[in-house]
C-alpha cells in the first residue's frame, strides 16, 4: 500500500464518503491555514524540488515536510507512513494528510523532484477558497 493509503478498492458511497471528507478537510479552517503555509513553506525552499515517500531526507523534504522544515519540527521521530501521527503533528485532518500525500508521491509516477514540486504548488494553489 501506498503512503497516502489510498487504493483501488474503495468505491460507491465508500468513496462518496472519502472524497466529502477531503473536500471538508480542505475547505475548513485548518485545512486552508495549512495550505497557505504549504505554499508558503514551498516558495521559501533555495531548491524548488521535493521528494517522495519521506518526510525528510538528506536534505530534502516532501510537501509535508517542508511545513515542517519552515515550523522547525523534529521530524525524524514522526513515520511518514503514519497518517494519523503526521496528522497531529500539524493539526490538520488526516484526510487532508492523505490527499497531500497522494498528491506528492502519486499524482504522476516516475516524475523529476523539481516537476514533483510544481505539481504540489499548482495543487495547493488551486484548493485556496477565496475570500
Amino acid at each position: 500500500m501506498s503512503r497516502s493509503g489510498y487504493s483501488e478498492d474503495c468505491d460507491g458511497w465508500e468513496l462518496i464518503r472519502w472524497r466529502g471528507a477531503v473536500a471538508s478537510a480542505i475547505r475548513g479552517k485548518r485545512g486552508q491555514d495549512f495550505l497557505r503555509k504549504l505554499i508558503a513553506a514551498l516558495d521559501a525552499l533555495p531548491a524548488k524540488r521535493l521528494i517522495a515517500a519521506e518526510l525528510e531526507m538528506d536534505g530534502d523534504v516532501c510537501a509535508i515536510g517542508s511545513v515542517g522544515r519552515m515550523q522547525n519540527v523534529n521530524m525524524s521521530n514522526i513515520d511518514p507512513t503514519e497518517p494519523t501521527e503526521v496528522a497531529a503533528t500539524f493539526n490538520i485532518p488526516e484526510a487532508l494528510v492523505k490527499e497531500i500525500t497522494y498528491v506528492n508521491d502519486e499524482w504522476e509516477y516516475g516524475i523529476t523532484p523539481e516537476r514533483r514540486f510544481e505539481i504540489v504548488r499548482n495543487w495547493a494553489k488551486s484548493q485556496l477558497v477565496s475570500a
